[in-house]
């Protein structure tokens, strides 16, 4: 009998460990593909292929949200007064901020949010969202893209959006290197840290 509990034992932690296994090689392995494309708060085109070679933080958020994308954006933001402190923001280090609400936020709508945080248009932080012309085949995008990172999201039907709650620290080659929690879990030091270890 004894023999039995510790076969079903080993049994469980092989299955653990293969789980835990597949979601850590995911992860490593995601990727944005390079045909996507979005366009700025500046009415411009955003090709991910083309984008520059920097290591990106990338927020997944929508501007009505009434509580962790405003938060989440607003460390983001004292993080990038970290980094530019360190000479690295701009040159080796940019944020990403891509709407999973295209309909309702707009190139201007994006524009409105990045004044309300006081967001400078250097070309460094910029906020991502769907051609108004092209709405539904740029929502798709968007939905791939945040699906390239499990990031989830919906609309119970109420325009306040459930989703995932991470960020995602990208290579120059938009390749996967680590998530970090949103809004009040979001620790600015410990993506500051990681930032400076990659660079």
């Amino acid at each position: 009998m004894k023999k039995v509990y510790i076969i079903c034992g080993i049994i469980v932690f092989l299955g653990i460990s293969a789980g835990i296994s597949f979601f850590v090689i995911r992860d490593m392995t995601s990727k944005i593909p390079d045909d996507t494309t979005l366009v700025t708060m500046n009415d411009e085109v955003y090709d991910f292929s083309k984008s520059n070679k920097k290591i990106k933080l990338v927020e997944f958020m929508y501007t009505h949200c009434p509580d962790i994308c405003p938060t989440t954006t607003q460390k983001m933001k004292l993080l990038k007064n970290d980094l530019e402190k360190e000479g690295v923001y701009g040159d080796k280090v940019e944020f990403l901020t891509i709407s999973i609400d295209p309909y309702r936020d707009t190139p201007e709508v994006m524009r409105k949010y990045m004044d309300t945080f006081d967001i400078e248009d250097d070309g460094n932080w910029i906020l991502l969202t769907g051609d108004p012309n092209n709405i539904k085949k740029d929502q798709e995008e968007i939905r791939d893209l945040a699906g390239t990172f499990q990031f989830q999201y919906r609309d119970p039907g109420d325009g306040f959006y459930v989703h995932s709650t991470f960020v995602y620290l990208i290579d120059e080659n938009n390749k996967f290197i680590k998530k970090f929690p949103m809004g009040e879990e979001f620790n600015k030091d410990d993506i500051f840290y990681k930032i400076m270890k990659e660079i």
